[in-house]
């Protein structure tokens, strides 16, 4: 099965190069950035064995459409998207917190909450939630932004403040664009049929200006449930059909691997990849209302560049 889990491109007035969990990034001339989304999966802050087919290509496109339908909101890094895979946009200075925003007390907040905690990053949480709970309103509980192979930790926003990771008034205007976000992501997805469940976000300074960078509502940063069975199942306690990067994690953790020290990621079968793509064009299907046209691998790496090298001369 192919699938892009590394590139090894040499752009015109490359500075650097940045491999993510996901992405590598260039920076071109220390002023824009080439956004490659590769196949690469990661889950517990750990890069699995196998790329995923058309993953990239799937979290390019949503977090390309995303930023067009939000830029009325925020400023955002895109310039264009000039390959299913790739997007460039403006470098900015990025600012050492994501922003995460949660509808339901869903995935790692339930896992915390049943294991006793009332409280995530300063937000108090009521007694007597059920998983996949609706909060009265979106919360938002931020984590700092771990380096590659480290994992992200919960912060309060008294705690991001005290520290002077970041000012009051920086902090209180990502908060506000961050709800801002989150309830347009909810209003797109409402009218998909689907529910926002929770997602993260991610910013940076650009001319002392707040721009969103980097992916926005894509399956590996939200996670959405079907929104016309999602109170059947709660009322009746069944797991939500859901449509996000937790099966993964899910399948994971039911085959001993959570991320610690030791432990042996599982067996990645084709028929396991396989059925991962499939959820991932599942959702993009469904969030866009759009058919997914499979791009060839053919000659991936002449196409990127091309397509990214005919970009650049323009800017």
């Amino acid at each position: 099965m192919t699938a892009v889990t590394r590139t090894e491109f040499d752009f015109k007035g490359q500075t650097a190069k940045y491999i993510g969990k996901v992405r590598d990034v260039y920076t071109i001339d220390d002023k824009y950035l080439v956004m490659v989304a590769t196949d690469r999966i990661s889950a517990f802050d750990v890069i699995l064995p196998k790329g995923i087919p058309y993953k990239g290509q799937v979290l390019n496109q949503i977090a390309s459409g995303f930023l067009d339908l939000t830029k009325d909101i925020v400023p955002n890094w895109k310039i264009a998207s000039p390959d299913p895979m790739v997007t460039v946009g403006y470098k900015c200075e990025g600012l050492p917190v994501e922003m995460i925003v949660r509808r339901c007390l869903t995935g790692s907040s339930w896992r915390s909450y049943k294991a006793g905690a009332r409280e995530i990053c300063g937000v108090p949480i009521p007694e007597g939630m059920r998983e996949h709970q609706r909060f009265a309103q979106p919360i938002v509980t931020p984590t700092t932004k771990a380096e590659i192979g480290e994992h992200d930790e919960d912060i309060s926003k008294e705690q991001i403040i005290e520290r002077g990771i970041m000012s009051r008034e920086d902090y209180e205007k990502l908060e506000k664009i961050s709800l801002a976000l989150f309830r347009r992501g909810e209003e797109i997805a409402a009218s998909r049929g689907l529910m926002l469940v929770d997602t993260k976000y991610e910013f940076g300074k650009r001319d002392g200006q707040i721009y969103l960078m980097d992916e926005i509502h894509t399956p590996d940063s939200s996670r959405y449930f079907y929104a016309d069975s999602y109170q059947e199942c709660f009322d009746k306690g069944l797991p939500q059909k859901q449509l996000s990067k937790e099966f993964v994690r899910e399948w994971l953790m039911e085959n001993g691997f959570c991320g610690k020290q030791g432990q042996q990621v599982p067996e990645m079968t084709d028929e396991k990849v396989l059925s991962i793509s499939e959820r991932y064009i599942e959702l993009y299907e469904h969030i866009t209302g759009k058919e997914f046209v499979k791009d060839t691998y053919d000659n991936i790496y002449e196409r990127i560049e091309c397509n990214v090298k005919n970009l650049l001369a323009r800017l």
